[in-house]
């Protein structure tokens, strides 16, 4: 394994890359290519991030394989192919080994490595970064691409931990697989992990019982081989398929006929007609069948029904279905897309508990007891989801100048500008962070866009002969603002959803990614443009 052993002497590199998924790999390699010394960690045993790590039933993307790829080698996209409209797990991963391999990036990480301490030393203006393993690094720049969904939350459930099954979360799943063939399943959750996983479940297990706090919306993946004409028509333009990808408010679905106008502007019928046509070409395009479904509470009403109806019809049991019914708007939480998780309330040995009507009082050793009865179980899924946003880099010991804590600064909620760094953390930046659109975009393009402005960033301060560029206040606390007024005019910040770190008790609830993805791109470049307006940039 690489990075065995316990290191003592402290290397010195120009800066660290923390996490070797889509982000850490491409931040390597855009580094090094600047001549840059670069040392990343990773505390998985191998490349992936998120794709390493979330290897459950059903794990698979929700955005379209020919737009979840890199863009920085024309090469890599014509040779690797892919399989299928939305990617699985294990294709995914093999796509960035591939990539790790072709662009050599292997050399620059030390695996099983996590970074428990990063300081900022003001004497020397470096970075101190160590990790659970005993490595030391002394470095100028430092790069957190931790990831947005990545630090699994774990509910404190009382009893938990006398469950004498097995037990594993969704985002920590085996890499050898969990056979539950056979068994007695409950799955706490029915957020999009579990609205992947519980149909692949339900084919195996003996018995399958869901507790489910909050319905979710899902529309169908149809998922698909992939049509090698289709792949060979997209690719033949891919540049421009990818300009256009970058223009569109989410940064994905470029190849999508426009639609546009208001739901409320059209009859019933014409509003049925176009929800169908969408609803049987499936996945999250859905939400973009009118221009104010994300905007108007009422147009967003129409969809949403249209959604509830559709329940309805697919679920046979009509106390079961109405149980499944979400109340919220669509959209406020992240829509999911399925392959038969609607159909699969059809099958007599799964089961739904509403926790809102009976809620679980405790786990014990051989099952879980709700308010009314009790539930004899094998095995325990946790798809409880994950301390987004924030949680991956607050579980560094993160210190900056006068050795504040980023956990005290962030008391009330992430404090970024531009999503890519925080005031009193010089030299310190986040890889699609709290404040850019990150989960509200192709996470690909966005995290390509936030790598390449910051190697820009330290090739405008080395050819300059400075060395350190921090965010201003003043500019943080205007960027903060602005977020939130931009999420004011939509329908995101209606529900309590892990977008506002509701899912994780204790946490602040702000509303953490930017909406528009063009428009945040255009005011990255617009700030570099004028010699990056609201930073400090010394020697």
């Amino acid at each position: 394994m690489a990075g065995a052993g316990m290191a003592t002497a402290e290397e010195r590199v120009d800066a660290v890359v923390v996490g070797a998924g889509f982000a850490g790999l491409y931040a390597a390699h855009r580094l090094s290519e600047l001549g840059l010394a670069v040392r990343g960690f990773e505390a998985g045993l191998g490349v992936g991030g998120t794709w390493y790590w979330n290897r459950y039933p059903g794990a698979r993307c929700d955005i379209e394989s020919l737009e979840y790829s890199y863009q920085f080698s024309d090469e890599l996209a014509r040779e690797w192919k892919w399989s299928e409209r939305y990617a699985a797990q294990p294709e995914i991963l093999a796509y960035l080994e591939h990539v790790a391999d072709r662009f050599d990036l292997r050399r620059h990480f030390r695996f099983g490595h996590r970074v428990g301490a990063a300081r900022y030393d003001e004497s020397t203006a470096t970075w101190a970064v160590s990790t659970d393993a005993g490595a030391r690094v002394r470095a100028r720049f430092v790069l957190l691409a931790t990831g947005c969904l990545s630090k699994p939350n774990i509910p404190k459930i009382p009893g938990l931990d006398s469950f004498r099954g097995a037990v594993h979360h969704t985002g920590l799943w085996p890499a050898e697989g969990v056979d539950v063939r056979g068994l007695r399943v409950g799955v706490i959750g029915t957020g999009s992990s579990a609205v992947q996983a519980i149909p692949l479940l339900a084919e195996h297990a003996r018995r399958l019982v869901v507790f489910q706090r909050t319905p979710t919306y899902s529309v169908p993946a149809r998922n698909r081989p992939l049509d090698p004409e289709e792949e060979r028509r997209v690719k033949a333009d891919y540049r421009g398929f990818r300009l256009r990808n970058w223009r569109m408010p989410f940064g994905a679905f470029a190849d999508q006929e426009p639609r546009g106008g208001s739901a409320l502007e059209a009859s019933p019928e014409e509003r049925r007609a176009r929800y169908d046509t969408w609803w049987e070409k499936g996945g999250l395009p859905f939400l973009a069948a009118y221009d104010d479904l994300l905007v108007s509470p009422e147009a967003n009403r129409t969809a949403a029904d249209y959604i509830r109806e559709r329940i309805r019809e697919i679920v046979r049991d009509p106390a079961l279905a109405e149980s499944l019914l979400p109340e919220q708007m669509v959209g406020c939480k992240r829509l999911c897309i399925d392959s038969g998780y609607y159909e699969t309330w059809n099958r007599e040995h799964v089961a739904l508990v509403d926790l809102r009507r009976n809620p679980i009082l405790g786990i014990e050793a051989g099952g879980v007891r709700t308010r009314a009865e009790r539930f004899d179980l094998d095995l325990l899924v946790l798809a409880t989801g994950f301390d987004a946003m924030t949680g991956a880099a607050l579980a560094i010991d993160l210190r900056g100048r006068e050795g504040r804590p980023l956990r005290e600064k962030w008391a009330s909620g992430p404090r970024t500008y531009l999503g890519l760094c925080t005031a009193g953390f010089p030299n310190l930046f986040f890889i699609t962070g709290p404040g850019s659109p990150s989960v509200l975009a192709n996470m690909v393009p966005a995290i390509e866009q936030h790598v390449n402005w910051i190697a820009d960033c330290l090739a405008h301060l080395g050819a300059r002969g400075l060395g350190c560029i921090e965010a201003r206040p003043e500019a943080e606390e205007a960027w903060v603002e602005h977020v939130n007024q931009v999420a004011g005019f939509t329908v995101f910040p209606t529900c309590n959803s892990w977008y506002l770190g509701a899912n994780v008790p204790g946490k602040p609830r702000v509303f953490m990614p930017y909406i528009g993805f063009g428009t945040y791109v255009d005011r990255c470049d617009e700030v570099a443009e004028k010699g990056y307006e609201g930073f400090d940039l010394r020697r």
